[in-house]
């Protein structure tokens, strides 16, 4: 791709070569329902001219051309972007799952900011931010006009320092919440035994490892189990997506019959592919209920979406939040970038993910069973930490000693994750259903 220095350009060159290329044969034939493609062209440059002109404050070429193909990507969908070189860095910095933040996943609504799900153990997570939230301020700046790259631009910082935002949530009024920013390093899959033959995985985003992380965990808790697994609850609740072979992988751990994963459509022929399943159940079909809700999306409604149509497992919860498109990242000149939307998912059975979700067999309302005095974060003291210093002098314990103390310390952890988890609506729920369709045999 050509890039021109617009800088050295008069306007009239500028205007001059729109006005050729727009006359060339084969682009003045494109047009549109009303305007051909010279027309448009046309009145782009006179815009252009009016502003230089026109415009209170004198604005440099780079700076509109800039702002014109922002406004061309960014009217297309909310994922599709025109990234300056320091958003493209940006964007490689988060796919490497290591970064400096509040741990959220957010997009754009309407004219605002929306957060799709918070990241497990992060400190947007701990604040208690919910799938949904509106983001109508970040620190004194109102967020109504904001590009979703400077909202993310606000919330990102040194480890350490705070960022205030304040949020809109549904039937209540707007509240300020202050955030320590952390280095966030995402954890994408946790394992429990709920309680005899009922194991409990939770993968909070997808990434390359993500698969093999979760058949892992599977054997630990066979073996912690001493017997194979009766039944899975596998919890997408918050899950805002990711790599999408992980999703594949992670699909191919349950299905064992011909067919597909998931397909994309688009209007380029490498945008239309197939990813079919590969034989082989880890689980040797064992029932299985899939949780999500409304911060569910992309990765891991393909997930939810391939067992449910290959009738691999029950989904469970609320209706996921419906983002089913691809995105290309397009690399460009001096650092820039293009990500734009190129393909939408599609179910095996040929269902659109996109803005529709994925809808649950069994539609939960999201209750909680735990007392209302009850606190609702489990407190986690340094003699609670895996590898904690102890009291007694370290030379008068024997190695196994050390190892048996942490543990130890690891067993209180997930003895209370598993408490917290029997008291979850939505697990208690899929638990009830599992040893139901045990007994039945199914």
């Amino acid at each position: 791709m050509t890039f021109f220095n617009f800088s050295k350009f008069s306007l009239f060159s500028i205007v001059f070569t729109v006005f050729f290329f727009a006359s060339l044969p084969t682009i003045a034939k494109t047009t549109t329902e009303e305007h051909s493609l010279e027309d448009l062209v046309t009145n782009l440059a006179v815009v252009f001219s009016d502003i230089k002109q026109l415009y209170v404050d004198d604005v440099n070429d780079k700076e509109l051309f800039d702002n014109a193909i922002k406004g061309m990507v960014s009217g297309l969908d909310p994922h599709s972007v025109y990234l300056e070189p320091k958003e493209q860095e940006d964007l490689m910095e988060s796919a490497s799952g290591k970064f400096g933040g509040l741990g959220i996943v957010i997009s754009k609504k309407d004219d605002g900011i929306q957060v799709i799900s918070p990241i497990d153990d992060t400190p947007a997570y701990k604040a208690g931010i919910q799938a949904g939230d509106l983001i109508v301020k970040i620190g004194n700046k109102p967020v109504p006009g904001m590009s979703l790259e400077d909202g993310v631009d606000l919330m990102r910082g040194e480890p350490g320092t705070k960022v205030e935002i304040t949020i809109s949530r549904k039937n209540q009024k707007p509240f300020k919440v202050e955030i320590t920013r952390e280095i966030i390093t995402i954890v994408t899959v946790k394992g429990y035994l709920l309680e005899e033959n009922i194991g409990y995985v939770r993968i909070s985003s997808f990434q390359g490892p993500t698969a093999g992380l979760v058949k892992e965990t599977i054997s630990k808790l066979v073996k912690e189990n001493k017997g194979y697994l009766e039944s899975l609850v596998l919890d997408l609740r918050n899950n805002p997506g990711g790599v999408l072979s992980g999703a594949v992988d992670v699909s191919n751990l349950f299905i064992d019959k011909a067919g597909l994963v998931v397909y994309t459509k688009g209007r380029i022929p490498s945008s239309n592919l197939k990813f079919k399943t590969e034989r082989g159940d880890v689980l040797l079909d064992s029932p299985m209920v899939v949780l999500i809700n409304e911060g569910s999306a992309s990765a891991s409604e393909i997930v939810a979406g391939a067992l449910q149509d290959h009738k691999r497992a029950v989904v469970m919860g609320s209706t996921s939040f419906g983002k089913g498109s691809v995105q290309t990242i397009v690399e460009m000149n001096k650092g820039y970038g293009l990500k734009v939307t190129t393909a939408r998912y599609y179910t095996p059975n040929g269902r659109s993910i996109q803005a529709k979700g994925i809808v649950p067999d069994i539609e939960l309302k999201n209750i909680s069973l735990e007392n209302e005095e009850e606190e609702s974060v489990i407190n986690i003291k340094e003699n609670d930490l895996s590898g904690h210093l102890e009291q007694e002098n370290p030379s008068t314990m024997s190695e196994s000693e050390i190892i048996e103390a942490q543990e130890k310390n690891q067993a209180s952890l997930d003895k209370k994750a598993i408490e917290k988890l029997k008291k979850d609506y939505f697990v208690h729920e899929a638990t009830n259903l599992l040893k139901a369709l045990t007994v039945l045999g199914k």
